[in-house]
C-alpha cells in the first residue's frame, strides 16, 4: 500500500475532528478521534517505522479512546496508556538518537519548565491526582527533552507541542485559566505533536541509516584497497 493513502486519511480524520470540536459537534469528535492514531501508525509502519514508534502511537490511541469519557478511572487509565507511549518514545530516542551538545543547555530548561508547571498546578489538583500527574509530567518532559536533544528540531517541536497539549488538559483539571475552546487547542496541539514526533523520528532514523550504510561502504572500499 502507498503510505500516502493512510496519511491522507489521517489528514481527513484530523480535519473532521477539529471542525467538529470548533462547531460543538460531539458526534463527529467521538467518531473521528479514535481513527487518528491507527491511521498515523499505519503510515509510519508502511514507511518502515521501528516497533517502539508503532507502539507509542498505538498507546496514544488507547489514551484517546479512554479519554472520551469523563470517569476518573478512565482518566487514570488513559494517563497510564499515554505514559506507556512516552516510555516507547524514550526507548526509541535513546537507542537511535545521537547525543548533542545542546542537550547540556536544553535539559535544565526542560527541568525548570517541569518544576514550574507542577508547582503551578499542584494546589488546584485533586489530592488523588497530584502524585500521578507529577510522575506523568516528569515522564512526558523527559520524552520531550530526549526528542529535542537526540533527534533534532522536528521531533523536538513535537515534544514541545505534546507538553503544551497535556498542560492544557491539566490546567482544566486544576481549575486554572484556559484559552477559549480548550478542547480544540488540546486536540490541535496533540495531533500535531504525534505527527511531528513520528515524522521527525522517521527522518532522523532514515538519515542515521544512510550514514551507517555509507560508513560501511567506505569501510569495505578501504579494506579492499591495496
Amino acid at each position: 500500500m502507498n503510505p500516502r493513502l493512510p496519511l491522507a486519511a489521517f489528514a481527513l480524520a484530523t480535519a473532521v475532528d477539529l471542525i467538529s470540536l470548533a462547531a460543538g459537534f460531539d458526534t463527529g469528535h467521538v467518531l473521528a478521534k479514535p481513527l487518528l492514531m491507527p491511521l498515523l501508525a499505519a503510515w509510519a509502519a508502511l514507511r518502515g517505522a521501528p516497533r517502539p514508534l508503532i507502539a507509542a502511537l498505538l498507546c496514544g490511541w488507547g489514551g484517546d479512546v479512554l479519554l472520551l469519557t469523563d470517569a476518573d478511572p478512565a482518566f487514570l487509565a488513559g494517563m497510564a496508556s499515554f505514559a506507556a507511549g512516552h516510555v516507547c518514545y524514550l526507548t526509541l530516542f535513546v537507542r537511535s538518537g545521537r547525543p548533542r551538545a545542546r542537550g547540556t543547555l536544553l535539559a535544565p530548561c526542560y527541568a525548570v519548565v517541569l518544576i514550574a508547571t507542577v508547582a503551578l498546578l499542584w494546589p488546584g489538583l485533586p489530592a488523588d491526582l497530584r502524585l500521578p500527574v507529577a510522575v506523568y509530567s516528569t515522564l512526558l518532559t523527559a520524552m520531550a527533552c530526549s526528542a529535542a536533544t537526540g533527534l533534532g528540531p522536528v521531533a523536538g517541536a513535537g515534544g514541545v507541542l505534546f507538553l503544551l497539549s497535556d498542560t492544557l488538559i491539566a490546567t482544566g483539571i486544576a481549575d486554572r485559566p484556559q484559552p477559549p475552546r480548550p478542547d480544540l487547542w488540546i486536540m490541535l496541539t496533540y495531533v500535531a505533536a504525534q505527527f511531528l514526533l513520528a515524522h521527525g523520528a522517521l527522518g532522523a532514523l532514515g538519515a542515521l541509516g544512510g550514514r551507517r550504510a555509507a560508513a560501511a561502504s567506505y569501510g569495505e572500499v578501504r579494506s579492499t584497497t591495496p
